[in-house]
């Protein structure tokens, strides 16, 4: 009686192979798989090199303030040091400021996936070797527990966001020859005014604020509700190209404090439009 071989079995070398193979690196990826953390690493390891040392100069960067001793006219303000504290301590304004939106970015959902791969090579890419093996438990011990309080920097973001649009709108405002505040354009309003456009789409399609507004219903329908599946979309919307808006932030918010910085010192002359 003729006998038949048993079938290999591929379920197993299915499963198998979709496992991270062994070894930091080992993969069997046949694509670039490591551009993406080293940009991610360059990227965020430049601003954050260029942001401390911006916030330590302990200048405020308005160009109208007086101990910068240039006479323009502009009145700029750098987002580094929005809200102007002003100088406790011999500090710099913006020790008091910078931890808030710090704060919202280290815990916020897509950074934590970069930074964990590009940093912590945590995995360093999907199928793509660990330098241990462990097991996967979450964020529910400390220290990464501590991502969890995402939420409550998301309010204090929400705040410094309301004092950036406040200096955006007085980067509309010139001083005239005669002292007298009046309405103008020039390239450094359209730079706040950017950066604020672009914090905003990063802010407001946050993943807490999209559960906060849509969270806990059964249904849309009836009273309030229909307002709040308004507003969900909106942050929905916002929250399908939240990496795009997360570097694209990040970049202009780094060049809106060394457009502001060139102006206050003369190195730039900021052209006016209106």
């Amino acid at each position: 009686m003729a006998t038949t071989e048993a079938a290999p079995p591929r379920i197993a070398t299915t499963r198998a192979r979709r496992e991270h193979p062994p070894g930091l690196g080992v993969t069997w990826r046949r694509d670039n798989w490591w551009l993406q953390p080293l940009a991610v690493f360059l990227g965020l390891s430049a601003f954050g090199v260029y942001s401390t040392w911006a916030a330590l100069q302990g200048v405020y960067y308005s160009c109208s303030t007086a101990q910068q001793g240039l006479n323009l006219t502009c009145n700029y303000l750098s987002p580094f040091y929005s809200p102007l504290l002003g100088e406790w301590w011999g500090l710099s304004p913006a020790v008091f400021i910078l931890w808030m939106p710090l704060g919202f970015r280290a815990t916020c959902y897509y950074y934590r996936k970069a930074y964990y791969r590009a940093f912590f090579l945590d995995p360093p890419a999907c199928n793509v070797g660990e330098a241990r093996e462990h097991s996967y438990c979450g964020e529910n011990a400390m220290p990464l527990k501590l991502q969890n309080i995402h939420r409550y920097f998301l309010y204090l973001a929400i705040l410094v966001l309301a004092f950036l649009w406040k200096d955006a709108y007085e980067g509309f405002l010139f001083r005239s020859d005669s002292g007298e505040m009046a309405f103008g354009v020039g390239i450094g309003t359209i730079v706040l005014l950017a950066n604020c456009v672009f914090l905003s789409f990063y802010t407001l399609g946050c993943h807490s604020l999209r559960h906060l507004i849509g969270g806990r219903l059964d249904s849309f329908h009836g009273g309030s509700c229909a307002t709040r599946h308004q507003c969900w979309k909106g942050v929905t919307k916002l929250n399908e190209h939240h990496q795009l808006w997360a570097w694209v932030s990040l970049v202009v918010v780094g060049f809106t404090d060394f457009y502001v910085r060139m102006v206050a010192m003369g190195v730039f002359n900021d052209l006016r439009l209106f």
